[in-house]
Formats: structure tokens, C-alpha cells, sequence
């Protein structure tokens, strides 16, 4: 391709376009405006619930006041209900909204994509993002193009338009007589992130950003979260099931509080009607019934029980104070519901939102860029790696190792056809624009190689390419394995150019130069695949007039083709790959190489990186025509067994994962070609390489910016953390749930007012649920998960430990808070006299009496402590480490820091919201210090088990 001929805008006119015409980046639409997202919160069913008690609430309180002369002390708990709900619905919003803005940040990085350009007569690469009106860009296979232009040269390009106009295949031509009069874009146009397919060329930009076709329909695209993974249907799953339970919980509660205020009176058991005809209506309606019917389905509900509420006070209790009986049976329905919001795992698509942001962004600065969020999760289920060798393996920095042509020399320069062709027959480029000795390269490293071998032996490839007109050609492609160019030589005759893979070459050859034989090309071929070199051969033909090489069909056809050589390139293994694997194959997971290598090659390579084993044998390799011809019920017998395919094509890649996931495998996969495209789409993870085509990216799932392998071994322990992470918010969260749920359902049975208030249950639910999802999602990835095997991706998320855990722990809590309970209505502990060390002398009454403000506080301070401190056992579960260890831990200390001082503003600055009372030194000292008990005896017993 002459690019020489283009000189590109210079500096000064890009800067001129730019203010013109403007850049190459998408306007995105309009977001909801964040006041519309954060009203969003508060059409939660259960926020509704609560609202409504509150607004009510502070009706009942207004009657106190103004005609019972009750002080204006009624009206704090209400209002401290509404502050509450602000507080930990504000605190969701914020935090799901800073998720949000992490993915935009990830979004952005598709703009920063490069793309090689002609500017000040050199190629180079820029930004995507930088591309301006007037730019000339080179096409190759497997690019993207970054905005609407003109073609002026096209050599057999197909491009994939599906993205635009549903066709996946167009045919671009600058021919007039080929132009296809139905096609929705002229032949000779290409357009915006439409992508090559085929082929290649060179265009002139003449619309960007916002004026492209792409831009006129553009809608921002967000990263894919619509998938079921079995992680997400688990959680679904589990979901459902605990609100089931608490719906249940809270049921009880409501019923068995009034049944109590009615003394059990049979007339009143007609209270479950209602409740049970809501429940049922939560439970399997409210899911599919808009908001608005909902929130009628509420308000009915609630006219409906109090109102049956008014006629059993007159039947029943007429003595008893109406406004007092409706503030009992609100604040019943008012607890009731707060414990379903604590019980209720609504922190968990926050907690895996978090988890997912914060770990997609910390891949990305390990090099792993996450393009759907699914990836994330599966990637740590992973139990088969099938890569390919160039540029993950190795450093893919291609550099000639040894040169073998046959035949004379031209005095000390190199024969010219040879020279000329691979200066022609090359879609690489090397940018002289930088002034560095070795200049960059820019496309396919091989041939830039070549084009490398050229320039150190004082050859300018670009003049080469500028004395031969160019006739035809045809792309290289892995089923050929070779490329050709057909050109009008500088020396005035047109000679055929052929690249491509030694034994292909030279099978469709008739002689060789210098007579050689077969079994000496043969030797030498061997003597460089041992040393792990990538070969490559040449031929080349003179062409008569009328002779026909390429047919119509663009195959080649050449009679007379002469092999001139060899080269063998040099591609080293990366320093970290050879640990890398080893840390996979410790992790349970299979490595599989799929290259199109030689063999001898992919067997040196698999040396060299530790996956060839001294005992391995042909039953571990095979090449892909075998592989092709193996049936699928003898594939499936072998395919555990194979660690390497040689000269393997691009469905055999394909094949090999869909035949490992039918045994049960869960399937990563590495390219980074359009070849690579079917399987990465079919793996359970694809992950495309950095400086792979864009058709490549597009078919995966996370990107590799630095292509080497070891990120591949990063992002399995990332996925693995991030799972490890749900299970400790999830083991955090629900301990609560049944310390909470059993603790104020006692108080309901034993008939004393809720152990736990509203604003109490509110905040514990902003610590757990708000405060637990941040903290324990943002905890750094363990290298510990690499010392386990791969998980099945059929087990549930609670596994056996997690529920002993649970039920084990949750039922100890609410034990210890129960015996406190029990001894707060039997001893009277006064807070202008008396202390928790007083329990002890203080005499006990024989009758049960309500707890005393001072008593509630102790009891809300205790639960409330004992679980802080239990967060810090969940940060340390299931990794063999201390729960104290908070290296990286930033957010979990930052969490910490924040709920000790809520709790202490809570109690000592905003005590009558929250239904507590100012508490003694001594006792804060004695309630926190004995509830981290809880973390020593755990850190006591994981030091046991050390010994």
C-alpha cells in the first residue's frame, strides 16, 4: 500500500479541523437528573410503609400533644423515623450513584482506542478520540472504524455494517462499476464503528463525532449487566426466600403484639384476615403491579386495619384511650415493617454493584479491562485457560533471529525480488516520525519485523513500496496461512510476491533457488522451531503478459512460484508467564495452547513456560487437521488429556471450547484476532488482547491492555475475591437478620414494647446493609483464593460453612441480647443511679416491668457493638488470615471509623430521635470492650488451629 504518497494533515491543520469541525467523540443523551433518581428510592413499597406510619405517627402525636398535654417529647420519635429513612436512603443513593459514575469512567475508555493515521507524511498512531475531519487512516483486517469517510484505495475489503444497517457482510470498492446501487451506503464509504472484516485501505475522514451516521442514532452504551450469570439467580433466589421469611416475621409480630393489647379475645384473631391478604399480595403482586397500584394496595390495606382496629376497640377495650391504642398499633405495623427493611436483602445488588465497580476499576489498573460486568464473577469459576501463544505467552516483540535464502547474492546487497517483496507484500508500518534509532511499528508485529531486518540493513521499505505499483493481492488469513501481493516492479516487470508458512510456501512452489532440496529446507525449518522461532517463507514469481496468477475469484494460481528462504523470528517468553501458569495449574485450572505454530514450536514453547511436562507425550498434542477430523465422542475422550494445538485454525478453537464446556467446564478464552472472534463470543469468558482488532474486543468480554498471561492470572483471583467478598457481606448480613428478627419477635410473645425502635432498627439496617455492602465489597483480592480449586458453578452461594455460620453465630447473638432482655425487666437499672455493673447487686423483681429508657439503650448499644465487631471476624472469613489484617482495607477502616462515630453521636448527641438516653462512661467502656469478644475469640481459636 503506497502511503507514502499521502502526507496527511500537518499539526497545525489537525488543530484547525478540530476547532472546525469538531471531535471525534459522541454527545451522550441526556441522563435522569439525579433529584428524579433519588425520588426513585422512595418507591420502595416498605419505604412507602413506613412513610405513611410516620405521617400518621405524627397525627397521633399532634392529639397528644394539643388534647392529652403530653410534651412535645411525642413527637421525636416520629420525626427521628423520617430522619432515618433519609439518611439510609440518601446514603444508597449516593453510593449507587458513585457505582454508576465508575462505569461511565470505564465507557470512556473505548474512545482512547488506537488507530494508525498519515500525519506530516509519516504514519502514526493516535487516539481514536483525536481523529479529526480531512485525517487519512489505514484499514486493516479486524479494525474498527473510527468515523465516516471516503475510501482511496480498497483491497478486497468486506466490512461488517450489522451495527448500522443489520448487514454483516458489505463489499467496499473505490471502482465505480462495482458500486452496489442497494446498498444503504455508497461502496466507497465506510463508516463508523462498522469494522473490517476482510481486507484492507486507506480512507479520508470527512464526518466525526456527532455528524457520523453512528452519531445521529448514538445511544451512550453501558456495560452489559443484563445477563443471568448462576451467580445472579442464586442471589435471586436467596432473596426471595429471606423476604419471604421476614415477611413472615413481620407478620407475626403485628398480629401477636395486638392480639396481646386485646388480651388474646377470639374477636380479635379476625386481624390476621387483612394481614394475611397483604402479605400474599406483597409476596406475589407487588413484584408485577406498577407503583401507583401498590401504593393503593397500601393505603387500602391501612384503611382497612385500622379501621377494623376502631371496631374492635369499641367492642373490646372501649375504656382504653383511642389515640393511645392507634400510636400501639401503628408503632406495631411500624417495627413490623422496619424489620423487614433490616431483614430484607436490599444491600445486596448494591454490595455486588459496589463490588463489581470497585473491582473493574482496580483490574483495569492491573491491566484487565472489564467490557461486561458479568465477566467479573465468571472469570473466578474458571476452571480451563485455552490461549494463544504470540503476545500472552510471549513478549510479542518480534525481531529476526536468523536469516536462510538460497541462491546468489547481489554482490553484498540483497537480492532485489526478495528486498521488493517484503516491502510490498506487507500491511505494516514503521513510524520515522519519533527520530529514534529503531523506529515503532505499527500493525502486525511480524511483519513490522521484517520491515525492522530491512531498515537495519539499510533498506527504505517505503521506497520500495513507491516503485511498484501495486496490481492485486490477497489478505492473509489462518486458513491460508500466506498472503500475496502482484505488482508492476520498479524494473518494469510484474512479479507475484507469496508469505506465508514455510511448508505451505514451499509446496505450491516449482523450484527453489540454488537448487536446494526439500529435505534441507526441511532441516533447517527444524533446526528453528526447536529453538521456539516463529518461520516464515518467500517466493516469488515474473509474471508473463497475459499470464494469468490471481483468478477471478481471487485465488491464487500461480504455476511457476520460486521459493527464495526462510526467516526465523524471534518472539522471547515473558519473564512472568512460566510463575503465572504454575500459580493456575496450583488453582486448579487447566492450560490449553491453541497456536498456529508448528508443532515442534508450540512443544518448545510449552517447555520453555512450564506447561510441557517430562512425562507428557503425543496424546497431549495434536494439530488441528486432526483435531478437525476427530469425531465428538473420541474428542470427548481426549480432550482433558490435550495441553497443545499446533497449526490449529480458527473453528478448531471454537470446537475446543464448546466440547470443554459439554464436560462441564467453565471456558476462558485469549485472542486477539478476527479469527479468534467465535470462540471468544463462545467461552464462558472472552478476553481479547490490547492491541488485538476491534473485532476481537468486541466478541469479549475483558480486554488485556498488556496481552501477558500473568493478567489472566490476576483477573481469576480478582473474580475469585469478588465472590469471596458477596459471601462475607451475605454471612454479615444475614447473622444480623436472625439475631434481629428473633430478638424483637421474643419481645412481641413476652408482651413488653419492641426491644429495638424504629429509628434503632433503621440505623442498624444503614450499618448492615448500606455500611456493610461498602465496606466488605471494597475489600482487596486475596492471592490465598488461588490456593483453592474452582468452584462449581452449580453450588449455592450459602454453602454448608456459611449456614452454620449463620444460624450458629445469629442465634448466639440473640441468646446473649435475650438473656440482657430478660435481666433488663427483672433488675431496674436507672441511669441518674445506676450502671450494667450494678446487674449484679441491684435486687430483682418478681414481677416483669417495661425496660426502662436507660435499659433500652444498653440493649441497642450491645446489639450494635457486638455486630461491629463481628463485621471484622466476616473480613477475615474463609482467607486463614486475621480479621484485623486491614492492609488495602481503606474503605473497611473508613466504614468502621464512620459507623463508631454514628453510634456515639446517635446516643450522646441525638438521643431522643433514636428512643435512647445519654450512657455512663463506664458503660461504654463495658459494652465495647466485652463485645469484641467476639473478634478475640475468634482470632484465639484461628491461632489454635495454626499450632
Amino acid at each position: 500500500m503506497g502511503t507514502k504518497q499521502y502526507k496527511g494533515l500537518t499539526t497545525e491543520e489537525v488543530v484547525k479541523q478540530r476547532q472546525e469541525y469538531g471531535s471525534n467523540i459522541l454527545t451522550p443523551p441526556d441522563k435522569t437528573s439525579l433529584w428524579k433518581l433519588f425520588l426513585e428510592k422512595f418507591r420502595d413499597p416498605l419505604i412507602v410503609i413506613l412513610m405513611i406510619a410516620g405521617v400518621l405517627s405524627i397525627g397521633i402525636s399532634c392529639y397528644e400533644y394539643y388534647h392529652l398535654d403530653e410534651t412535645l417529647a411525642v413527637f421525636f420519635e416520629p420525626i427521628g423515623i423520617f430522619v432515618a429513612i433519609f439518611l439510609a436512603t440518601g446514603m444508597s443513593f449516593y453510593f449507587e450513584t458513585k457505582a454508576d459514575y465508575e462505569f461511565s469512567i470505564l465507557n470512556s475508555v473505548n474512545d482512547e482506542e488506537r488507530v494508525m493515521a498519515v500525519r506530516n507524511g509519516n504514519v502514526v498512531q493516535i487516539e481514536k478520540k483525536d481523529v479529526v475531519v480531512g485525517d487519512i487512516i489505514i484499514l486493516e483486517t479486524g479494525d474498527e472504524v473510527p468515523a465516516d469517510a471516503e475510501l482511496l484505495e480498497a483491497n478486497a475489503m468486506m466490512v461488517d455494517e450489522s451495527s448500522l444497517t443489520g448487514e454483516l457482510i458489505a463489499k467496499k470498492t473505490i471502482k465505480e462499476e462495482e458500486f452496489d446501487s442497494e446498498a444503504t451506503f455508497p461502496s466507497n464509504h465506510v463508516m463508523r464503528g462498522t469494522k473490517v472484516m476482510e481486507g484492507h485501505g486507506v480512507c479520508r475522514i470527512f464526518a466525526v463525532g456527532d455528524k457520523t451516521e453512528n452519531g445521529k442514532v448514538f445511544v451512550a452504551a453501558q456495560i452489559d449487566n443484563s445477563i443471568k450469570t448462576p451467580l445472579n439467580e442464586q442471589l435471586d433466589k436467596l432473596g426471595r426466600y429471606v423476604s419471604y421469611f421476614s415477611y413472615a416475621v413481620a407478620s407475626i409480630i403485628v398480629v401477636a403484639k395486638l392480639l396481646l393489647y386485646f388480651q388474646w379475645k377470639p374477636l380479635a384473631m379476625t386481624l390476621l384476615i387483612p394481614v394475611i391478604v397483604f402479605y400474599y399480595l406483597v409476596i406475589r403482586k407487588f413484584k408485577d403491579w406498577k407503583s401507583c397500584t401498590c401504593i393503593t394496595a397500601i393505603l387500602v390495606f391501612f384503611v382497612v386495619f385500622i379501621s377494623q382496629i376502631i371496631v374492635l376497640h369499641d367492642v373490646l377495650l372501649p375504656q382504653i384511650n383511642m389515640a393511645k391504642l392507634m400510636a400501639y398499633a401503628l408503632q406495631s405495623i411500624m417495627i413490623a415493617v422496619t424489620l423487614i427493611v433490616v431483614a430484607v436483602p436490599e444491600g445486596l445488588p448494591m454490595a455486588i454493584t459496589l463490588s463489581l465497580a470497585y473491582s473493574m476499576r482496580r483490574m483495569l489498573k492491573t491491566n484487565n479491562l472489564v467490557r461486561r460486568m458479568h465477566a467479573c464473577e465468571t472469570m473466578g469459576a474458571a476452571t480451563v485457560i485455552c490461549t494463544d501463544k504470540t503476545g500472552t505467552l510471549t513478549q510479542n516483540l518480534m525481531q529476526v533471529y536468523d536469516t536462510t535464502f538460497y541462491g546468489e547474492k547481489e554482490g553484498n546487497t540483497l537480492p532485489y525480488t526478495l528486498k521488493e517483496g517484503i516491502a510490498v507484500n506487507s500491511t505494516a508500518h514503521l513510524d520515522l516520525s519519533t527520530g529514534n534509532e529503531k523506529p515503532e511499528v505499527i500493525g502486525n508485529p511480524t511483519e513490522g519485523a521484517l520491515l525492522l531486518w530491512l531498515h537495519d540493513n539499510g533498506e527504505d521499505y517505503n521506497t520500495l513500496r513507491e516503485g511498484a505499483k501495486k496490481i492485486a493481492d490477497i489478505s492473509f488469513n489462518t486458513e491460508r496461512k500466506y498472503m500475496v501481493t502482484l505488482v508492476e516492479s520498479a524494473n518494469g516487470k510484474k512479479i507475484l510476491y507469496v508469505k506465508g508458512a514455510p511448508e505451505i510456501v514451499y509446496n505450491m512452489c516449482v523450484t527453489c533457488n540454488g537448487g536446494v532440496t526439500k529435505e534441507e529446507v526441511q532441516s533447517k525449518l527444524e533446526e528453528y522451531q526447536q529453538q521456539a522461532m516463529r518461520t516464515i517463507g518467500f517466493a516469488y514469481q515474473e509474471v508473463e503478459d497475459g499470464e494469468v496468477v490471481i483468478n477471478e475469484q481471487g485465488e491464487l494460481v500461480a504455476k511457476r512460484l520460486v521459493f527464495q528462504g526462510i526467516v526465523a523470528i524471534n518472539d522471547p517468553i515473558r519473564e512472568d508467564v512460566p510463575l503465572a501458569i504454575e500459580e493456575c495449574q496450583k488453582a486448579g485450572i487447566a492450560i490449553k495452547i491453541v497456536t498456529g505454530d508448528t508443532p515442534m514450536t508450540a512443544r518448545e514453547i510449552g517447555k520453555q513456560i512450564g506447561l510441557w511436562k517430562e512425562g507428557d507425550n503425543e496424546n497431549n498434542i495434536i494439530v488441528g487437521s486432526d483435531f478437525a477430523a476427530m469425531s465428538d465422542e473420541a474428542l470427548n475422550d481426549r480432550i482433558n488429556d490435550i495441553k497443545i494445538i499446533a497449526r490449529a485454525r480458527p473453528m478448531d478453537k471454537k470446537r475446543l471450547v464448546e466440547m470443554l464446556q459439554k464436560k462441564g467446564h467453565v471456558v476462558a478464552v485469549t485472542g486477539d484476532g478476527t479469527n479468534d472472534a467465535p470462540a471468544l463470543k463462545t467461552a464462558d469468558v472472552g478476553l481479547s488482547m490490547g492491541d488485538g482488532t476491534a473485532v476481537a474486543k468486541e466478541a469479549s468480554d475483558i480486554t488485556i491492555i498488556d496481552n501477558s498471561f500473568s493478567s489472566v492470572c490476576r483477573a481469576v483471583m480478582w473474580g475469585r475475591s469478588l465472590y469471596q467478598n458477596i459471601q462475607r457481606f451475605l454471612l454479615f448480613q444475614l447473622t444480623v437478620n436472625v439475631a434481629a428478627c428473633l430478638i424483637v419477635m421474643v419481645g412481641a410473645f413476652v408482651g413488653m414494647k419492641s426491644p429495638l425502635s424504629v429509628t434503632q432498627m433503621l440505623w442498624v439496617n444503614l450499618i448492615m446493609d448500606t455500611f456493610g455492602a461498602i465496606a466488605l465489597a471494597s475489600l482487596p483480592p486475596s492471592e490465598r483464593v488461588m490456593n483453592n480449586k474452582p468452584r462449581n458453578r452449580k453450588d449455592f452461594i450459602l454453602d454448608k460453612s456459611l449456614i452454620k455460620n449463620i444460624l450458629g453465630v445469629g442465634l448466639l447473638f440473640s441468646a446473649i441480647l435475650y438473656v440482657f432482655l430478660y435481666i433488663f425487666m427483672n433488675v431496674d437499672i436507672k441511669d441518674e443511679v445506676s450502671s450494667l455493673l450494678d446487674v449484679f447487686t441491684l435486687s430483682w423483681s418478681k414481677e416483669h416491668h417495661e425496660i426502662t429508657t436507660y435499659e433500652q439503650t444498653l440493649l441497642f448499644s450491645i446489639f450494635v457493638w457486638t455486630h461491629f465487631w463481628y463485621m471484622f471476624n466476616t473480613r477475615g472469613y474463609n482467607s486463614g488470615g486475621s480479621g484485623f489484617n486491614l492492609r488495602g482495607c481503606n474503605g473497611f477502616v473508613f466504614i468502621a471509623v464512620v459507623i463508631v462515630i454514628g453510634q456515639i453521636l446517635i446516643v450522646e448527641a441525638m438521643p431522643k430521635f433514636f428512643n435512647v438516653t445519654n450512657m455512663k462512661l463506664q458503660d461504654w467502656l463495658i459494652i465495647v470492650v466485652t463485645s469484641s469478644l467476639v473478634v478475640w475469640v475468634r482470632e484465639g481459636y484461628r491461632l489454635f488451629k495454626r499450632c
